[in-house]
């Protein structure tokens, strides 16, 4: 038996039991996106396919430097980080090529700690979708820089002067990805055993950058895919002697990377809701108010899709990222990309992210404003015809040009209370201004440069 054959608790114990294995991994993604979890017993893990498990609530307490959130809540010192329960996915189960002899399963917040469990957030809005009929499709794709270090080098270094595996630009170069194809090869390959399949695979613009482009899939496990893309892709590079980074924004020299999702509608009777043959581009009507509704929430949702401090680096003209909530067709400058295309390839390809994304709450932003906007019956604004960056637009389309800001808007955002629930948008406000306020403790070599001697 496979992995991929999982779908039940049955299933799992088949696999556990024909497999002889001893132990388990068991991982849950955090606030950040972030994997957690740890090696459980297999008897233990049999157990909790049936009844869950409990894990400790500080990993939605702390950041991605496991620092304790100051102001939050849902939980902290006044609660004493309790134990919060944990139920088994068996259908996320994964093969683990680097480690014979155990397997992979996700797990899932259950009770309070649901209503902030990232994975947990985007089932609400794919239940939404199909009660208002609809199934969702998606897809991630991701660039990221490979960096010929290891976690202490970089350290070492204070992350100056790092070297790429390669040098210099060469977008979609035969020459780099045959020099690195060993590389190539693995990554691809274990994406296939481990159900992250690539669609596609080549060299961005910049040093040693890779851009992947993950296979389409219903909402839910295309976030999955990708979350575990992610974390998978840095323990690849890093048994290679290599690391690899999906900052939105690593240096100033290079354009950002991007973590773009596609996105698309089918009726519960397989029609695809996004396509009209006769309508202008085969925009749909529906298409046409999931777009509208896109561009109204994106700058109240921004937070949840730009997540870091670091992802408004990238939010600067010029740079392949879009710095207002506009849309056009086959637009690379706008925020929202219309795909014409057939009735299967017709989307909306959400191009406000980058690589830094958490992809349970990005996904639940993109869709979950599509969702209101059919609603609403949203229409948006002017489609953007040439280049965005030389032209002016409505002081309504302005995105937040920090991630303090961001947190703001989003914590005074009825639709977003309304899409994820009021206790989500409170925590995840709480968390993202704090990440701020860390930020704003350090003193950055920018500063030092401009005001140590002269000021």
């Amino acid at each position: 038996m496979q992995a991929k054959d999982v779908k039940t608790a049955d299933d799992a114990r088949k696999l556990i039991q024909e497999r002889d294995i001893k132990f388990v991994k068991i991982g849950i993604f955090d606030v950040d996106g972030i994997m957690r979890g740890k090696y459980m017993h297999r008897d233990k893990f049999l157990s909790a396919l049936d009844s869950g498990f409990a894990f400790c609530d500080v990993v939605l307490g702390w950041d991605s430097n496991d620092q304790l959130y100051d102001k939050s809540e849902f939980t902290g010192w006044h609660t004493a980080y309790p134990d919060a329960p944990v139920r088994v996915i068996p259908e996320s189960c994964r093969e683990l090529p680097m480690e014979e002899g155990t397997i992979l399963f996700l797990g899932e917040f259950e009770g309070r700690a649901e209503t902030v469990c990232p994975r947990g957030t985007l089932r609400r809005v794919i239940d939404k979708a199909s009660d208002m009929g609809y199934d969702v499709s998606a897809a991630c794709e991701f660039e990221f820089f490979l960096f010929e270090e290891d976690p202490h080098s970089v350290r070492e270094k204070n992350y100056r002067d790092l070297k790429n595996i390669t040098p210099g630009f060469y977008g979609y170069s035969m020459l780099r990805n045959s020099v690195h194809s060993e590389f190539y090869h693995d990554l691809m390959e274990l994406s296939e055993s481990m159900d992250f399949p690539i669609e596609g695979l080549h060299t961005e613009t910049g040093p040693g950058v890779l851009e992947a482009a993950l296979t389409h899939d219903e909402a839910m496990k295309a976030a999955d895919k990708a979350a575990l893309f992610k974390t998978f892709t840095k323990v690849l590079a890093q048994r290679a002697g290599w690391m690899a980074t999906f900052m939105a924004k690593w240096s100033p020299d290079w354009p950002g990377q991007s973590g773009h999702m596609h996105v698309s509608l089918k009726g519960k009777d397989g029609r695809a809701a996004f396509y009209d043959a006769n309508k202008p581009h085969n925009m749909s009507d529906e298409m046409r108010w999931f777009l509208g509704g896109q561009q109204k929430l994106m700058p109240e949702l921004l937070s949840m899709v730009a997540c870091t401090v670091n992802s408004y680096s990238r939010l600067v003209p010029g740079f392949w990222a879009p710095t207002t909530a506009t849309w056009g067709v086959e637009n690379r400058t706008t925020a929202l990309r219309v795909i014409p295309g057939s009735a299967k390839s017709q989307r909306v390809e959400y191009r406000i992210a980058a690589a830094d994304i958490n992809p349970y709450i990005a996904l639940s932003a993109a869709i979950g404003s599509g969702l209101w906007g059919i609603e609403n019956k949203v229409e948006p604004g002017d489609m953007v015809v040439g280049n965005a960056y030389a032209q002016e637009f409505p002081d309504d389309t302005t995105l937040p040009s920090t991630l303090y800001e961001a947190a703001g808007r989003l914590r005074k955002s009825d639709a977003a209370k309304s899409l994820f629930g009021e206790e989500f948008v409170t925590h995840y406000a709480q968390s993202r201004e704090w990440e701020e306020r860390e930020f704003r403790k350090a003193i950055t070599d920018w500063e030092l440069q401009r005001y140590f001697e002269i000021i």
